[in-house]
């Protein structure tokens, strides 16, 4: 059924390889990656379960449209925590360019490097451009137990925001205590 990306809630179309793709929608399991947060450090997506997470992939760190997304999400970290959930952004960057984008724009949570083989994660999520050879704009949600909660797709120009993520992690089931 084709869904069309009007509301912030439904899942979003991508333009991959000369037509679109869908990105993983809601349900679906998130699959687990591990990549550089430094070039000495990794971190997976299993390591973080339990946890809600937000995957913010993004086309490139030294963008202009990136930095201010970057930036909000520097901003607005606070209302994600309060939710529990673990932001973490995603670009097909090397943990070099990570590194220094870091050291200029002091983000509190990790830039992940999607860069070996280039865009694998990306490619899974369906949230990769081929004619390009970067990420979308893409936004996950995922829950606490790692299925897909959420997912947005940006147009590539435009910041997304922070409103479609903070809703998302309104309607999270609360966390049941065992």
């Amino acid at each position: 059924m084709p869904i069309q990306n009007v509301n912030p809630h439904t899942v979003a179309k991508s333009a991959v390889i000369n037509g679109p793709s869908e990105l993983l929608p809601a349900g679906t399991a998130a699959p687990d990656f591990k990549l550089h947060v430094t070039p000495d450090q990794t971190l997976s997506l299993s390591e973080l379960r339990g946890k809600p997470v937000i995957l913010a992939f993004y086309p490139a760190d030294w963008s202009p449209v990136c930095g201010d997304q970057m930036a909000l999400y520097n901003q607005v970290l606070p209302e994600f925590r309060r939710h529990g959930a673990e932001l973490i952004g995603i670009s097909v960057d090397g943990a070099w360019c990570h590194e220094a984008f870091s050291k200029d724009r002091h983000p509190h949570f990790p830039l992940l490097a999607d860069f070996e083989p280039k865009g694998d994660v990306a490619k899974r999520y369906g949230a990769y451009r081929f004619d390009e050879g970067v990420c979308e704009r893409a936004l996950f949600v995922i829950d606490r137990k790692g299925a897909i909660f959420w997912s947005y797709l940006s147009p590539i120009a435009v910041n997304p925001g922070a409103d479609g993520i903070l809703d998302a992690l309104e309607q999270l089931p609360v966390k049941v205590s065992s």
